[in-house]
């Protein structure tokens, strides 16, 4: 499926053809709660929606869950809105391509939340109708949701990905003027999220030519701006970060993420650390752990030759002549930008933290995706090390 990209500095503009084109009766808005106001999106959107009925759903919180995605289904059959708009970070853009999913395709719900999310997620039930015209507006540089064709949903405190072509947003407008309010933590954990899915994109036994492409140009972008971004942010900055989110976003669309991001699930459920914070805090072990890979413990049919040329290329990317050297400035920027290192520092300290981890830390498809084979033991390694 084919997505139409506007990027730039007051791209939204855009919206208002869009709209015209499309001549919707009736818009249903997903945003955040307080986003909405904060990064600006309800002055500049409120004058293109003027002249819609407008049906404005935010009753969700970060990390979506699947009794949340249920309420949206609900009050959007209820509506009748022709035309979806999401309006957000991550959490605002999955919960949107869920709602519109799931509810294109709810005939074949039994009426048991969980059994229903969880049949769509696994491929027991078949997604066949797209749903409504989706345009995904980000007001975060991170997630890169807007260039995906998957969605993140919690039950309870296990999280799922619900993944499908027809998921991908039809419209992306990545407009920097939107993140310019951000504040520092979230600019310095939703670019970590970027900097790494990029770089896991890189590395990712599924990477094609065309990812990597996008990859790459996404960590150039990254590594140049977030510091800037979070500390010194400007216009420019902010700009840059943007498109780096939405680089590393089309790669990973491909690729798909690997083992940081499993990994870092749990961090986020059960100890309360932002996404792209966990998954940064095992970036650099994983950087050592992957550039030490065998023909014993290979995932990648590419061979040992391939993967060890991919690490050393990152090294290089990151600036650096070594795997070592690059993990020491990925640890460098995290505590630049103001991000603790240690697990300790978060309060992840004993045994039990650590069992939770591992755990839930092995989603198979993101653990078959690393390049080296991920053993519990080796993660239990790499964790204790960061504690």
């Amino acid at each position: 499926m084919r997505q139409k990209e506007y990027i730039g500095q007051d791209s939204v503009k855009n919206l208002r053809g869009i709209l015209s084109r499309h001549k919707p009766k009736k818009i249903f808005l997903v945003s955040g709660k307080g986003s909405y106001i904060k990064s600006g999106a309800q002055a500049i959107l409120g004058d293109i929606l003027s002249r819609y009925d407008v049906f404005h759903f935010n009753d969700f919180g970060i990390n979506p869950k699947a009794e949340e995605i249920v309420k949206g289904i609900k009050e959007l059959d209820k509506s009748r809105c022709e035309l979806i708009i999401a309006v957000g970070g991550g959490s605002v853009i999955d919960t949107a391509k869920s709602i519109n999913i799931l509810a294109a395709n709810k005939e074949s719900h039994t009426g048991n939340l969980a059994e229903d999310i969880l049949g769509y997620i696994s491929g027991k039930k078949k997604i066949t109708s797209k749903g409504k015209l989706l345009i995904a507006i980000p007001t975060t540089s991170g997630s890169g949701s807007e260039a995906t064709k998957f969605a993140v949903i919690y039950i309870e405190k296990t999280k799922y990905s619900l993944e499908h072509e027809f998921m991908l947003p039809d419209h992306a407008i990545v407009d920097p003027q939107f993140t310019m309010s951000l504040p520092k933590a979230i600019t310095a954990s939703t670019g970590m999220d970027a900097l790494c899915q990029a770089i896991e994109s890189y590395w990712s036994v599924s990477s094609t030519d065309e990812s990597r492409r996008y990859a790459k140009k996404a960590i150039k972008i990254a590594l140049k701006n977030l510091e800037k971004a979070v500390n010194h942010p400007s216009e420019g900055s902010r700009d840059a970060m943007s498109k780096a989110a939405h680089l590393a976003g089309k790669a990973i669309n491909i690729s798909k993420t690997t083992a940081c991001h499993a990994i870092s699930y749990p961090i986020t459920s059960y100890f309360n650390v932002p996404h792209g914070h966990a998954v940064a805090l095992t970036l650099a072990s994983m950087l050592i752990y992957n550039s030490q890979v065998a023909e014993d413990d290979l995932s990648d049919n590419r061979g040992v030759a391939y993967v060890r040329k991919v690490i050393d290329e990152l090294a290089e990317l990151i600036g650096t002549k070594n795997v070592e050297d690059a993990a020491k400035r990925m640890t460098e920027l995290m505590e630049k930008i103001g991000l603790k290192t240690r697990l300790g520092e978060l309060g992840i300290r004993n045994e039990d933290n650590i069992d939770i981890i591992i755990k839930n830390g092995f989603n198979p498809s993101r653990v078959k995706n690393n390049p080296r084979i991920l053993t519990e033991e080796s993660l239990r390694g790499i964790l204790e090390s960061l504690k």
